[in-house]
Order: structure tokens, then C-alpha cells, then sequence
């Protein structure tokens, strides 16, 4: 029961990849002006409640704002591809290189000292996440780390109980969550010496991948 896809290392390198993108840019953001977590909504919608609770902030604006753009990036996404099941072509590069535009134009606002930057990275994630939401019947999260210790732990409990596994699954799923912790580790090492302008780096690599999968033939 192991039904492994012929195309499973392509995508799991990808997957890592865009993994490790999220990771990086999340921590940038936690760091940066504005201290949202953007790589997920969870975290902000706790975090908007406690803060209109207790009367409100002047950060409350900034995560109603973080949460709508990860909403309209993945409606963006919803919107343009045609099929759930993730297959190469035109349309993933075009997301991806509106994914590297949206993060080029955070890390120009962070730079600046603008707070809001971190709102175009909530739509870059929102973008990605739905982008590779599903993949021949696995979910593919790479913007967050909670489903996929999930997915593990299920995995863990039928292994001992001796119920079938696919182990594709469980490979892809801890490459994906160690790939998301590297990134975020390796994006807080590099904020604090060159603060927003880290995010050009993964804004240049989703551009070029992006601009790699629209050169390529439907």
C-alpha cells in the first residue's frame, strides 16, 4: 500500500524548497516591524482576539490586515489553477513569480522601516500554501508545521498498531517540517545582521523557479 508517485523526489525536493522559503520569511517577519507570523493565520487570529479584548492596539490593523492577505493570496492561487492535484506547468511559474514580486516588494518596505511589508508576506505564504495544497492525495503544507506533525503522529500510531503506512508519506512530511525549522532558523541567523533585506533571497529563488516552471510547455 505504499503507492509511492513516479514523480515523488521532483516534488519532494520542491516541496522542501518552498518549505524552507516559508520558514525563512516567518521568522524575518516575527523579527521585523509589525511582529506577525505570516506563514500561517492561526497564531494572528489568537492574537487579533486577545488584542481586541483587551481594547485594541496599534497592532490590531496589521494582523486583520496579515490574515486578509494570506486569505486573497490563496484565493489568487484558487483562482488560477485549474486542477487540486499539483502537476508542472505555466500556471504554478506565474504564481511563483508573483509569489517572488510580492516578497521583493516586502523586503523594499521593511528595508524602509514600514511596518506593512509583513502584510505583503502574509499574501506570498497564502499564495504558496494553496498553490501545493494538495498532491496525489497527500496534503502538501508548506507554510506551516502543525498538520504535519499531525499527519506524523497518525503515521506513528498506525505503525505501532501495526495498521498499513505508506512511508512515502512519512518521509515527505518530516522533510518538509525539518526543511520549514532550517529555514526559519537560518532566516533569524541573517535578519539580525541585514534585517529586511534577507527576504531578497528567497524572493530571487521563487522568481527564478517561477520563471523556470512558466518556460516550460503545458
Amino acid at each position: 500500500m505504499n503507492n509511492q508517485p513516479s514523480n515523488f523526489v521532483f516534488f519532494l525536493i520542491g516541496g522542501a524548497l518552498l518549505s524552507a522559503t516559508a520558514g525563512f520569511v516567518d521568522a524575518a517577519t516575527i523579527l521585523a516591524p509589525g511582529q506577525l507570523a505570516v506563514s500561517h493565520v492561526t497564531g494572528s487570529v489568537a492574537k487579533l482576539a486577545v488584542d481586541t479584548a483587551s481594547g485594541g492596539s496599534l497592532s490590531t490593523g496589521l494582523i486583520f490586515g496579515g490574515i486578509g492577505a494570506f486569505f486573497l493570496g490563496s484565493a489568487l492561487s484558487g483562482a488560477t489553477l485549474e486542477s487540486t492535484q499539483l502537476r508542472l506547468g505555466r500556471r504554478y511559474g506565474v504564481l511563483l513569480c508573483i509569489e517572488g514580486l510580492l516578497l521583493t516588494a516586502a523586503a523594499l518596505l521593511l528595508i524602509s522601516g514600514e511596518p506593512k511589508g509583513v502584510i505583503l508576506a502574509a499574501a506570498a505564504c497564502g499564495l504558496q500554501n494553496a498553490m501545493a495544497t494538495q498532491y496525489s492525495g497527500a496534503i502538501v503544507r508548506t507554510t506551516h508545521v502543525t498538520g504535519l506533525v499531525t499527519d506524523l503522529g497518525i503515521t506513528l500510531g498506525k505503525w505501532v498498531s501495526r495498521k498499513p503506512v505508506e512511508s512515502w508519506r512519512a518521509i515527505l512530511h518530516t522533510t518538509l517540517a525539518l526543511s520549514f525549522g532550517l529555514g526559519a532558523f537560518t532566516g533569524a541567523k541573517l535578519y539580525a545582521t541585514y534585517g529586511g533585506a534577507i527576504l531578497f533571497g528567497p524572493a530571487i529563488t521563487i522568481l527564478l523557479l517561477g520563471a523556470a516552471y512558466a518556460a516550460r510547455k503545458k
